[in-house]
């Protein structure tokens, strides 16, 4: 049992929650104040924590068994579970639907439209793992998909939809889909032969740099018209310099000629973004409010 707990954990990568669990917090603190003027409930984090969990899980489980035939081919994920046989597809058939059971539950407890969406939610996790297959949006689909996490988060609380979550909605899809084309160089190669769509594999890496480098302008511009359009402060923009730093290093460390350290760029770097965007935008919200 144990061992099956390890390896379900590896199959969902839970230490990528850092990408989306911190923005889900923070679409859930603006949201609250914005709307309510306090902080969210402990029940309201207990729930959205819940439904981040199943969805995040879930996501991780239809995109394994989508692509198990392709992993198996790419000796960089020939590893992973269901194709080294560590894992039945019937265990994650299994696992996605009590994840999903996870998802619907909490969404059912916060409010009617979280639980209206949750089948916009269940969509947009199936269909992002098919996009690989004929389209080189396919990052841009899953900056839709991991968007959705603040974007749900805010609504979680407010039972509603304003124009600053559109924009920190907008902001994270372009910073999803801008870590992954650099995280999807390194199968510049694979993805070629077998006809994997991809922005690297139709531009080049040089090219999806480029790309890469343009779609996080967009998301520190997303991030100055959320200062405005939230109302924040000088511990926000505080935040928003040190974010900026991160990002310029994050495309400083990879070329088209040295990918050597592009897991740093990927994990490390946008894990500190996000978690320095939350935490700087909760200093601002608690020190307006409560100091």
């Amino acid at each position: 049992m144990i061992r099956k707990i390890v390896i379900f954990s590896e199959m969902i990568k839970i230490e990528h929650t850092l990408f989306a669990l911190p923005f889900a917090f923070m679409g859930a603190i603006l949201g609250s104040f914005m709307v309510n003027g306090a902080l969210p409930t402990w029940a309201e984090i207990g729930w959205i924590l819940l439904a981040m969990f199943g969805a995040r899980s879930a996501a991780f489980g239809f995109n394994r068994m989508i692509d198990r035939v392709i992993d198996g081919k790419n000796p960089r994920t020939a590893s992973r579970a269901i194709p080294a046989g560590l894992l039945k597809s019937s265990e994650v058939i299994i696992f996605i639907i009590v994840c999903l059971a996870l998802l619907f539950w909490a969404s059912y407890q916060l409010n009617p439209l979280a639980l209206k969406l949750f089948p916009v939610a269940l969509f947009m996790l199936v269909f992002y793992s098919y996009t690989k297959r004929f389209t080189w949006l396919c990052h841009i689909v899953l900056g839709l998909t991991l968007g959705l996490a603040p974007l749900g988060g805010w609504i979680a609380v407010t039972g509603r939809f304003d124009t600053a979550a559109l924009v920190l909605y907008i902001t994270i899809v372009f910073w999803t889909a801008g870590f992954d084309i650099i995280y999807a160089c390194q199968d510049f190669d694979f993805d070629q032969k077998e006809g994997v769509y991809s922005i690297p594999a139709r531009f080049g890496v040089a090219g999806a740099l480029k790309i890469a480098r343009a779609f996080h302008v967009i998301t520190a511009i997303g991030f100055i018209l959320l200062f405005f359009a939230a109302d924040l402060s000088w511990w926000y923009l505080a935040g928003m310099i040190i974010s900026y730093i991160i990002l310029f290093y994050e495309h400083y460390i990879v070329t088209p000629n040295d990918l050597s350290r592009l897991q740093t760029a990927f994990f490390n770097m946008n894990s500190i973004l996000s978690i320095v965007v939350f935490v700087f935008t909760l200093i601002d919200l608690v020190v307006r409010h409560y100091v």
